[in-house]
């Protein structure tokens, strides 16, 4: 019987999502799954929404709830960590504004700049207490992490615990794929391609016509543009909603109807991505509000408007959405463990692994999204290469990886000061010790340990 763990299960949209999927997967018929959270309600929640379902349909799956870690983790052979900590948005809130107030610009604060900082150095050690417990009660299970800040997360985790079996996981590959067919006019079966960076700030690498082996990525360069230009972004979603309550779900590997929207701002949340475009002849795989949080010049440049519609419509829609559980695959984690299972050897599109050599000018340690081949040994990470100018963007990052896994290991106030200090989204270096301080008093409790 494979077993999964689910550790902040009380994440109940998500915990809906990844369950449909786990309900529809025939080699994981009969699996148990245990939920584990510290928030009894919401945990209750989830397991009630999971009975439901599995009674209604006569499935023979076994659910639970085992509050003790230790306890759940035994005989796990996957473990799914989905934690937050604190009020997610309030948080967010002070990630973003409170650099404001210290002079320092960034775009959106979940992943990368200031607010990435801050929320990784409040979300890691947790997630390490998680994986400390995993070392000793499940070794060899397989670990897939879907919280944010992804790749700082999973650069220290595998610092810290080398030999875990740690896989990041992000469904935003699902927005590339889910374009290249309408904008080539292809079938989704005649188009191969890879993609690879860190994860939110990742490019198409190469794409190719199945049928003829062709290389598609001139006519994407040819195409994008009048494609893109025209796309409805958040901020004509989050106006119909406005409007008359309409709300789309705009996360997952679906196909998502965008034609009710009309008349969408020329290139609605994507002034970054054609800057981006134009200059380095790549394709983004995000839009501004995830790829700007890394680069310096993102703010002159980036649709301020559609960041900003794109924070509210995604708050207010996971606090009015109710959860439910589809028998459709919905996130890539249970194509991945199937194919495990059954030893398929097929490629996924993207996972975040410890680099060794998978992408250029990158060192081994640093956390990069590429793609993978899976089969019953596990995954393993596919070499993909990348221009210089992509390559340069990316190198921009390894100071403040290695210096945010330094302050959480070594529980270094300074070390976050210089994580700061090295990244390209901060301009100034008056008032940036402060605004560390500042941030360790707001967000007590999660703070603290810096010393």
């Amino acid at each position: 019987m494979t077993k999964f763990v689910l550790v902040g299960a009380g994440s109940v949209q998500f915990g809906a999502q990844l369950l449909g999927d786990i309900f529809q997967c025939d080699a994981l018929k009969g699996s148990e799954i245990v939920f584990n959270d510290i928030n009894p309600v919401a945990v209750e929640e989830t397991r009630k929404l999971a009975q439901d379902y599995v009674d209604a349909n006569g499935l023979d799956h076994s659910i639970s709830v085992e509050a003790d870690l230790e306890r759940a983790l035994r005989r796990a052979n996957f473990v799914v960590i989905m934690i937050e900590v604190g009020d997610r948005f309030k948080l967010w809130d002070s990630d973003w504004k409170i650099p404001l107030q210290y002079g320092i610009t960034q775009v959106y604060g979940e992943n990368g700049g200031p607010g990435g900082l801050f929320h990784a150095l409040r979300i890691i050690p947790p997630i390490l207490e998680i994986c400390g417990k995993i070392a000793e009660v499940a070794p060899e299970a397989t670990i897939f992490n879907f919280s944010n800040p992804m790749s700082r997360i999973c650069t220290t985790v595998h610092r810290k615990f080398p030999g875990l079996r740690f896989v990041g996981m992000c469904h935003e590959i699902a927005s590339l794929e889910r374009h290249l067919p309408p904008m080539l006019g292809q079938p989704r079966s005649n188009i191969r391609y890879r993609a690879a960076g860190l994860n939110h700030f990742s490019v198409l690498a190469e794409v190719r016509y199945a049928d003829s082996g062709g290389d598609a990525y001139p006519d994407v360069v040819e195409r994008a543009p009048a494609y893109f230009s025209k796309l409805p972004g958040y901020s004509e979603i989050l106006g119909a909603m406005r409007d008359c309550g309409s709300t789309v779900a705009t996360e997952g590997w679906m196909n998502i109807d965008l034609a009710h929207l009309k008349n969408p701002r020329e290139w609605s949340d994507r002034w970054l991505f054609r800057e981006v475009l134009e200059n380095f002849g790549v394709l983004p795989i995000t839009g501004d509000s995830h790829f700007g949080e890394y680069i310096g010049w993102a703010h002159e440049v980036s649709d301020h408007r559609g960041i900003l519609d794109f924070y509210t419509y995604y708050r207010d829609y996971l606090g009015s959405v109710t959860p439910a559980i589809k028998n459709a695959v919905s996130e890539r984690m249970v194509p991945i463990v199937e194919g495990m299972l059954t030893d398929r050897k097929y490629e996924e599109a993207a996972v975040n692994i410890p680099n060794a050599g998978l992408i250029e000018n990158l060192p081994e340690w640093i956390a990069v999204e590429v793609p993978a081949v899976v089969d019953s040994s596990g995954i393993r990470g596919v070499p993909v290469s990348l221009p210089a100018g992509i390559r340069g963007l990316l190198a921009n990052q390894i100071g403040i990886h290695d210096l945010v896994a330094c302050a959480v290991l070594e529980k270094s106030r300074d070390l976050a000061v210089q994580a700061l200090l090295v990244d390209p989204v901060v301009t100034r270096a008056k008032g940036i010790p402060a605004l560390v301080d500042h941030m360790i008093d707001e967000q007590k409790p999660w703070l603290d340990y810096l010393r």
